[in-house]
């Protein structure tokens, strides 16, 4: 209830503020606005990265014994100093500490003189391997490990749990505890000694003790429900795709965390050999790890996904992580053949942008929001249009950028991460009953009445705002004179014409902010720019005619006026009243066209599309010509018929398309119209995705799952990721209800007299 009325407070107070400055429809909140902050410094530092090149040197090695594996091992230093990795370069590419870069010539000189060197075996360690199996799933690991190995989004896993609890497969799934109940232990341990044998388990059961702060565990680890599992074979006829992946990784999951440690030995090795290099011979050394397990363990059951590591391939043997990875057996001293040496280059990596996955995990160890609420916060700041993902990487926009600069200026301890930690116990304790609400949330918002500034409660701090500068806030300077400005329409590059004046560039859709570079912002203006190019004005409307370049291409579109609406709605009032002001008409530029090219002419036929051919004088159904992706077609009904060339959109007359019409239809039956679009294959499904015309509208399907484009976005508009997504929460969903069973209540319903008669009949039976 605390955590409900401060969220409240706090988007009742700041959102205005981002409606007045940014735009309307955007939302700050306790969580999303932290969130969003994540995404945005990690892309900062993306953008503040500058790469460094560095070279090194691999040598496969082959043993005496032709029955041992031949390994490659890694060039760690030369002459007694250690050989730069990635590691050793900052952000800002400089090399730090005493480590020696190599260059490709000289990379490619050690290679050449070590050809025929002599190797000899420098030391050899080796120490004992055990790995623990992870603790069960929590509903913040249950969202990790789902993004990691199922692909799944957070809200995704969210609903597919829901529906498995509900229908009771698992346990609650909203739940900080890795503890398992005794029957939940007693089961696990029974159902991993008959799969994987006795020798799987350990001695005694295996307890979890949570590590996120503030855990609440007032229910159990997500687990297969009941005293005893039922394996994924035995329910895979009852569940869906996704609810069959998600039971099959809780099982697994649960089942391994109560099997005994994985166990081995992992071995580095070192190498050397002399070098003459620039006169000068130099000792270089070579090191290899590998990692040998002698008994699986939990890891027959399951191992745990990984994130992307940013130096995964720093590793010794250019293996990292607990890959089994087999050395042959060899000594210190002995001497070992060079098959292969090979000199390679590298670029440092800026830092990986979240995924959904490790910003859930981001989140968590600062203690930041509760696990349960994530798969919300994530799909509120998709849904904001401050994020969108990119495969899996979460990629904010630009107007995220804005948002989170006006927040860090004016509202800076609300984005805090340390304050928002703090806030976070606070409410646990408030929830224990060890904290008094009110007098809590009063100071909050009201301050605590001392008047200093670190006193100031919310309601303060809004009413004391300075004045924002909205044209700074939406601001991001590119460099050379170029600035990107968010608009009410999108983000758009501006610069000086030189003439006192200044030209535009509209920015794609699809390109990262950390890609928009100089020199890419100077092609823009030579591709994209000016944004809007003045056609003239419709004489019918009085709108504006403009033609640009958008992200499929370009188009003219007409421009309405401003609407005006009442700020004093409510949010919910004004995202209605804005989706319920008319649309401008576009249309895509023809092939012939260019926009250096287009005329007003060309742009009012356009817009004129789809045009009315006339009706079909045996039906009555009306015949338009339209201009598809896969060019100009007629449509009647659900049925189509391409057209020769553009040009007969706005010439064919009604009898010729009757004569095309009247033509046999290539196939059997009927001929299906052509995809509106087609996006690519589904990574759940593995079949095309595409979007189609239907009799209710315009729908997606990869030919399983069918799901309707949702109002608020277009056809043109919606994204591969966000097709994904869509299809996928459709299938979390499960089948649609049958509709017969409510119609049949419906009609029985207004026989009283008779439903009351039936009723005894009913208790005897």
């Amino acid at each position: 209830e605390t955590r409900r009325i401060l969220d409240r407070l706090y988007g009742y107070e700041v959102s205005p503020v981002l409606w007045r400055k940014i735009g309307p429809g955007l939302s700050a909140g306790r969580v999303q606005s932290v969130a969003t902050r994540l995404v945005v410094e990690r892309e900062r530092e993306r953008i503040a990265f500058v790469s460094a090149s560095y070279w090194d040197v691999t040598c496969t090695f082959a043993v005496a014994d032709d029955g041992e594996p031949a390994f490659t091992a890694r060039l760690t230093s030369l002459g007694g100093r250690r050989v730069a990795t990635g590691r050793d370069f900052t952000d800002r590419g400089e090399l730090r500490g005493d480590a020696v870069q190599l260059d490709e010539a000289a990379a490619t000189t050690l290679a050449r003189a070590l050809d025929d060197a002599y190797f000899r075996v420098l030391s050899l360690e080796t120490k004992p391997y055990t790995r623990r199996p992870a603790a069960p799933f929590t509903t913040s690991t249950l969202q990790q490990e789902a993004s990691r190995k199922l692909r799944m989004s957070s809200r995704q896993t969210m609903r597919t749990a829901q529906s498995l609890y509900e229908n009771g497969y698992i346990t609650y799934m909203r739940t900080d505890s890795v503890s398992l109940s005794s029957q939940a232990v007693a089961a696990a341990r029974r159902q991993a000694s008959e799969l994987y044998g006795s020798d799987s388990i350990p001695d005694s059961p295996r307890l979890y003790s949570a590590k996120s702060k503030g855990a609440q565990e007032a229910h159990e680890a997500i687990r297969p429900a009941g005293d005893s599992f039922r394996t994924p074979q035995q329910v895979a006829k009852e569940l869906s795709g996704d609810q069959l992946k998600l039971y099959d990784l809780i099982w697994k999951r649960t089942v391994a965390s109560q099997m005994a440690d994985a166990r081995g030995s992992t071995a580095t090795v070192r190498l050397g050999a002399d070098a003459a290099v620039n006169s000068t011979t130099k000792q270089a050394v070579f090191s290899a790890s590998g990692t040998q397990i002698t008994f699986r363990g939990f890891l027959a059951a399951y191992e745990e996904g990984r994130d992307v590591e940013r130096y995964a391939d720093d590793a010794p043997s250019g293996k990292g992580g607990d890959r089994e990875t087999r050395l042959p057996r060899m000594a210190e001293g002995d001497a070992l053949t060079a098959s292969e040496l090979t000199a390679d280059g590298h670029q440092t990596s800026p830092p990986p942008r979240y995924t959904e996955a490790s910003l859930v995990k981001a989140l968590e160890e600062r203690g930041i929001g509760r696990p349960s609420t994530y798969a919300a916060t994530i799909s509120v700041i998709q849904d904001r249009g401050y994020v969108t993902s990119r495969g899996q990487a979460l990629v904010p926009s630009w107007l995220a950028f804005a948002v989170v600069r006006l927040l860090e200026e004016n509202f800076d301890w609300l984005v805090d991460y340390d304050f928002t930690a703090e806030m976070e116990e606070d409410l646990d304790q408030i929830a224990a009953g060890r904290r008094d609400r009110a007098k809590w949330l009063e100071r909050f918002y009201f301050g605590d009445g001392t008047g200093e500034v670190d006193g100031q409660g919310l309601r303060d701090l809004v009413a004391n705002l300075g004045e924002i500068d909205a044209r700074d806030i939406n601001s991001v300077p590119i460099g050379d004179g170029i600035t990107l400005r968010v608009g009410r329409y999108g983000p758009y590059l501006e610069t000086p014409d030189g003439e006192g004046g200044s030209k535009r560039a509209s920015v794609p859709e699809d390109l990262a902010p950390d890609e928009l570079t100089v020199e890419k912002a100077h092609e823009l203006f030579t591709t994209h720019g000016d944004g809007d190019i003045e056609l003239g004005v419709d004489p019918a409307s009085g709108h504006p005619i403009v033609a640009k370049s958008g992200r499929y291409g370009p188009y003219v579109t007409e421009v309405l006026p401003e609407p005006e609406i009442d700020e004093s709605l409510s949010a919910a009032a004004k995202k209605r009243a804005l989706a319920a002001l008319p649309k401008p008409r576009t249309g895509s530029l023809l092939k012939s066209m260019t926009l250096e090219t287009v005329t007003l002419e060309d742009a009012l036929r356009l817009l004129s599309l789809p045009r009315v051919v006339g009706a079909d004088p045996e039906t009555g159904a009306e015949i338009t010509a339209q201009n598809g992706r896969y060019g100009p077609y007629l449509k009647k009904g659900t049925d189509s018929r391409s057209l020769p060339d553009e040009e007969s959109m706005f010439t064919i007359t009604l009898d010729e398309a009757l004569t095309l019409y009247a033509q046999p239809k290539r196939g059997r039956g009927q001929t299906a119209a052509p995809p509106l679009r087609e996006l690519g294959e589904d990574p759940n499904s593995g079949k095309p995705i595409v979007i189609k015309d239907g009799r209710f509208g315009a729908y997606l399907t990869d030919g399983e799952t069918n799901r309707t484009v949702p109002s608020g976005m277009t056809v043109e508009g919606i994204t591969f990721d966000e097709a994904v997504q869509l299809l996928a929460d459709k299938r979390a969903q499960g089948p649609a209800k049958k509709r017969t069973a409510r119609k049949a209540a419906a009609k029985k319903s207004p026989a009283k007299k008779t439903a009351a008669k039936k009723a005894p009949a009913k208790k005897k039976a």
